[in-house]
């Protein structure tokens, strides 16, 4: 497995963290430290478990020597559980920009309707 493959799943996790959770920080680790207690034990270790082969990135021998195959099912488990998180309120901005949209549209037509009739 490539570094670069293992940071972009790093990257994702943190950022399904901060997005989905609030988590605060700026690296991986920071942000599961932040939200330890809201997510279940197996998604935690799952993100630990990515932190550390994120921290060992520095080092290419150690890179070498990670488990890629427990790293992908660990990379599944923690996307599994954060990317559903939030959709009823991803739904209700996506109604909310649709009625904004139509509300605007109606205003705009009623204005010009206005403006032939005088």
């Amino acid at each position: 497995m490539d570094p670069s493959e293992v940071q972009r799943m790093c990257g994702r996790v943190s950022q399904l963290l901060a997005e989905r959770l609030g988590a605060r920080g700026h690296t991986l680790s920071d942000r599961i430290a932040s939200r330890h207690r809201t997510l279940p034990r197996k998604v935690r270790q799952a993100a630990r478990s990515l932190a550390d082969a994120e921290a060992k990135l520095g080092a290419p021998k150690l890179v070498r020597q990670l488990d890629h195959d427990g790293l992908t099912r660990s990379y599944q488990t923690c996307v599994q559980y954060l990317e559903p998180l939030g959709a009823p309120m991803r739904l209700g901005r996506r109604f909310v920009e649709v009625v904004t949209t139509v509300v605007l549209g109606l205003v705009v037509m009623g204005g010009i309707g206005f403006a032939f009739v005088l």
